[in-house]
């Protein structure tokens, strides 16, 4: 018999040829579908469904009520925030099946998506990223970038530890909390 390494709440469903990792946390009403894949140190929040395929990777929160559709990739360290919401059809209609026809989405390592963000499929998000609450995001967003709105705009850059960065006249910020420094040049961030 395997030897279960991980916390699941007595009402999560979880299916078999699924793969959780070490130390991971799996709340109320939460349900890990087949051939899904956790890292480590994840937390899944209540009422979260995680479907066939999906990949979180190592320290990834999922707040409560997020569904995470197939085609879905997390990398390490990722933040779901409450309510926020994936797609994975990007011409959905009932009378026509398009089981199969997934369309990829990464949130690349360290990014943040807020409470009710929408994500319309196929558009990545860049390392260290912050989507702000309610944002709908219909294109790709750049690493370091801070996007808010509907349609989502990017309004300015954010540290790794999730700080604005104001950059001088030279292209250099310096993150106020943790004094780490960062270069902008040809619409790119850097930490040097």
């Amino acid at each position: 018999m395997d030897t279960v390494n991980y916390f699941a709440h007595k009402t999560a469903v979880i299916d078999e040829g699924c793969e959780i990792g070490e130390g991971t946390k799996i709340w109320h009403f939460s349900h890990i579908m087949p051939k899904s894949k956790i890292g480590e140190n994840c937390n899944i929040g209540q009422n979260v469904v995680i479907s066939p395929e999906v990949v979180l990777g190592k320290n990834v929160k999922v707040q409560n009520n997020v569904s995470i559709y197939s085609g879905v990739i997390c990398e390490d360290d990722v933040f779901l925030g409450p309510s926020m919401v994936f797609t994975n059809v990007i011409n959905p209609r009932s009378a026509i099946v398009r089981r199969g026809k997934y369309s990829k989405t990464v949130v690349k390592k360290g990014a943040s998506i807020g409470a009710n963000a929408t994500i319309v499929c196929g558009n990545n998000i860049g390392e260290y990223a912050f989507v702000g609450a309610g944002a709908v995001v219909t294109k790709e967003v750049l690493p370091y970038a801070l996007v808010v709105g509907n349609p989502s705009k990017q309004i300015g850059w954010i540290s790794e530890y999730g700080h604005r960065l104001e950059f001088d006249e030279n292209g250099f910020a310096t993150c106020l909390e943790s004094k780490e420094k960062y270069q902008l040049a040809d619409n790119k961030v850097a930490k040097i």
